[in-house]
């Protein structure tokens, strides 16, 4: 096939290039060429908000969009000479946090106070592609995890492991998340090119969370290592010094695993992704967690304790 991947230089898009690069596709990557190319693609140069002609002499059997407004959508579309096969990466963060959960592709979306302006672009994007391609394909994973990952997840256990620090968990570690590997989600784009099936929105993610305390041990046990808890009680903002929101949420990923029923044993997905970090951690934008941990929680959990 002649793939079209919108990006292609960071985790998503550069993962999904090199995966179909390397399936023996031809890959094509839209970008600014403002950071270093996937290997084994042709590098198409632009600004997808001002794209002109430039897209007018190919022809493409299959778009992959990491598309965040409705903007991108229609710019892109508009671009193309014409369009086969098109799949949008949206989110999970179109479901508002109010909804009943876990939610269902049918369930209501709408604004959610975690995630803001990028949930309500996602929706956005995604009834403007299906406008235009009813034929589109839309896919809402939760979190997604594995090698390229530039968001500082995994990378910061493995960083607290690497440096065998103790691990500060929200509360008693029971908040509960929902993953998906990288190369699941590229696995699931085949599945629905080969089957084709009539439903054209899918949540994705594997089917058993895990709580925030067994992942982190997850992340240690790759590194060879135990973490020593330190609770985290009362009042602090658990994103100052912890790599996700105090939100949880279920994806009902039914009739994902209808099409396919097997996913990346989570162990193993993040062992590859310690691989990888270990080799390239440059790439992934760490937060200050360190620092505002070192500089007050040994002194705020002291003062809860003589508080209780």
């Amino acid at each position: 096939m002649k793939i079209l991947v919108t990006g292609g230089t960071v985790f998503v898009s550069r993962y999904m290039a090199e995966y179909y690069s390397g399936k023996g596709h031809e890959v094509y990557v839209l970008n600014r060429n403002t950071r270093p190319q996937p290997p084994n693609t042709t590098l198409i140069q632009a600004d997808r908000h001002d794209l002109g002609n430039i897209l007018r002499p190919y022809s493409f059997d299959l778009v992959i969009d990491t598309a965040y407004t409705a903007r991108d959508v229609n710019t892109l579309l508009d671009a193309l000479s014409s369009v086969s096969d098109y799949i949008l990466i949206s989110s999970s963060a179109v479901y508002p946090e109010t909804a009943p959960q876990p939610f269902a592709e049918e369930s209501p979306t709408g604004p959610n106070r975690y995630w803001g302006k990028y949930g309500t672009d996602k929706i956005e994007a995604e009834t403007a592609l299906l406008k235009r391609v009813s034929g589109a394909y839309v896919l809402r994973p939760p979190y997604l995890y594995g090698p390229m990952n530039n968001v500082y997840r995994e990378a910061f256990v493995f960083d607290c492991a690497s440096l065998g620090r103790k691990f500060y968990l929200p509360g008693d570690g029971s908040q509960r998340l929902q993953f998906f590997h990288i190369r699941d989600l590229c696995r699931f784009a085949e599945v629905l090119l080969l089957k084709r099936p009539g439903r054209h929105i899918f949540n994705v993610g594997n089917r058993d969370a895990v709580s925030v305390r067994e992942w982190a041990e997850l992340c240690y046990r790759v590194l060879g290592k135990e973490p020593e808890f330190v609770n985290v009680r009362g009042d602090v903002e658990q994103r100052n010094y912890f790599c996700f929101y105090d939100y949880e949420y279920m994806l009902d990923v039914t009739e994902q695993y209808v099409l396919m029923d097997s996913v990346t044993d989570p162990e193993e997905g993040l062992r590859e992704a310690w691989e990888w970090y270990r080799k390239k951690g440059d790439k992934v934008n760490r937060k200050q967690y360190f620092e505002y941990i070192d500089r007050n929680l040994p002194e705020i959990l002291e003062d809860n304790k003589c508080q209780s």
